[in-house]
């Protein structure tokens, strides 16, 4: 059985043909803004700083409060857990990271869901189908 070792933002923004999921680039590998979570700090509080410190978003509203969708175990076991995320916040700046002197992705791209699944690595195929559905038409 997997632990739970990281907590991530799914980040939605609406626009006029429909939402957009913000992702994030490092090296060749896509996925949403995640981190490792402190010891002591709750996932939710986790997912906020990780997205504040990979993407500079703050701006975030979680309409479905800690409602959450957890990846199944990867890598050794690891699990992320992900909460979804609605901003109005457009610009995407990639901060520097004080622990690396550069910032920690190459790229950062708002993406439909299809654009999404071809980018995404399988273990967030679970992630995304539930962002999806839980989007839906929401206004």
């Amino acid at each position: 059985m997997g632990r739970l070792i990281s907590a991530g933002v799914v980040p939605a923004r609406r626009i006029p043909g429909g939402w957009r999921l913000l992702i994030l680039r490092a090296y060749r590998n896509w996925d949403f803004p995640k981190g490792r979570i402190d010891p002591g700090e709750a996932p939710l509080a986790a997912a906020k700083r990780e997205a504040a410190e990979e993407a500079a978003l703050t701006d975030l509203e979680f309409p479905f409060g800690e409602i959450h969708h957890d990846t199944a175990p990867y890598a050794g076991g690891k699990i992320a857990r992900y909460y979804l995320a609605v901003t109005r916040q457009e610009e995407i700046t990639l901060p520097v990271s004080p622990a690396l002197g550069r910032p920690e992705h190459h790229e950062g791209r708002w993406v439909d869901f299809e654009e999404a699944a071809r980018l995404l690595p399988p273990r967030l195929a679970v992630v995304l189908r539930w962002a999806r559905q839980s989007l839906g038409d929401r206004p």
